[in-house]
């Protein structure tokens, strides 16, 4: 094993941490480094940051947005300014503090010159979210310490709390055009920023957090449109439906045929092993032993790298397999 920090495993870390490193070559993991493994070994819970698509192109759909979070006014929406605002004609309110039928009437203007184009968003609608058991008054203090970091004196935005299913989570609309006239453009990186700092302030309020990609946990589970997400939550899901219907027939013709992403998949997951078993190597000759080893248990259990499909069909077969013993005389 090499004594240097090799591309190898450096690549790695660049998807564990998403950190972006200076010039200079270091040879040894930092203290930040370390517990970044622990925490993934350790499965600690993954934060979850989603932009959530729609609804934000024009005042009548924002304004409808704010008043479903609120909840027609039961709930309380949190501001940027710290102020607490709940009852009916809420969202009105705060739409005209925003100013936002000026930045409509700019946007109406820019599209006048250029046909066809999409038309920008005035809001961006986020959410944040964790497994259930998380306290949800830790985990709204963790997205108030975010939101002030990300957005103070640059755009405005309104947050509110919902409890109302198992896993907690916040909601925010952030104005798309801050106070200085910057357009707030989201992209990965920018979601794999905020993911991070989730996680942070998460730790910082004693919860256990964590933030890496998918693929180095070993899992593959591809991510939904946003009306399918939601409707896979609810359980009716037309589209899921038909994809259920599907590997169900698939499973029972017995084998399907290999989908063009599996091989992808597969080296993907041979590069991920690589650069796990090269940081286990590193971590060994720097006397971390014991998470060494934690490291060599945690990669041979990472799931298998199944695709979407494939995923489908095991759970068909695993529900039949269930249903098989479940009506079996012997256990009745």
């Amino acid at each position: 094993m090499p004594t240097r920090m090799t591309d190898e495993y450096r690549a790695l870390f660049e998807v564990l941490s998403y950190a972006r490193r200076g010039p200079g070559r270091r040879d040894r993991l930092s203290p930040a480094e370390v517990q970044q493994i622990a925490r993934t070994v350790g499965r600690a819970p993954e934060v979850m940051v989603k932009v959530l698509s729609g609804g934000g192109q024009d005042l009548g759909a924002v304004r409808r947005h704010l008043n479903y979070l609120g909840r027609a006014g039961e709930l309380e929406l949190e501001t940027n300014d710290g102020e607490r605002l709940q009852g009916k004609g809420t969202e009105k309110a705060l739409l005209e503090n925003w100013d936002l039928d000026l930045d409509n009437d700019r946007r109406q203007a820019d599209l006048s010159a250029a046909n066809g184009r999409q038309p920008p968003k005035l809001v961006h609608k986020l959410m944040f979210s964790m497994p259930p058991g998380t306290p949800s008054a830790k985990l709204q203090a963790a997205v108030r310490n975010l939101a002030r970091e990300e957005f103070a004196l640059k755009h405005r935005y309104a947050m509110v709390l919902h409890t109302d299913e198992p896993h907690p989570h916040v909601h925010m609309v952030v104005k798309a055009v801050s106070e200085q006239g910057v357009r707030l453009n989201i992209r990965k990186a920018t979601l794999r920023a905020w993911r991070r700092e989730f996680a942070r302030h998460l730790r910082g309020q004693g919860v256990a957090a964590n933030a890496t990609e998918r693929v180095v946990r070993g899992e593959t589970r591809a991510p939904k449109k946003d009306g399918i997400y939601r409707a896979m939550r609810r359980g009716d899901s037309t589209h899921m439906r038909e994809r259920v219907r599907a590997a169900a027939a698939e499973a029972g013709m017995g084998k399907g045929e290999a989908e063009p992403g599996k091989s992808k998949l597969v080296a993907t997951r041979l590069e991920v092993v690589k650069g796990w078993r090269a940081l286990e190597g590193l971590l060994g000759q720097e006397g971390h032993v014991d998470l060494a080893g934690r490291v060599s248990r945690f990669v041979p259990r990472m799931t298998p790298p199944l695709t979407e499909r494939e995923q489908l069909v095991q759970r068909v077969l695993e529900h039949s397999r269930f249903e098989r013993v479940k009506n079996h005389p012997i256990a009745r």
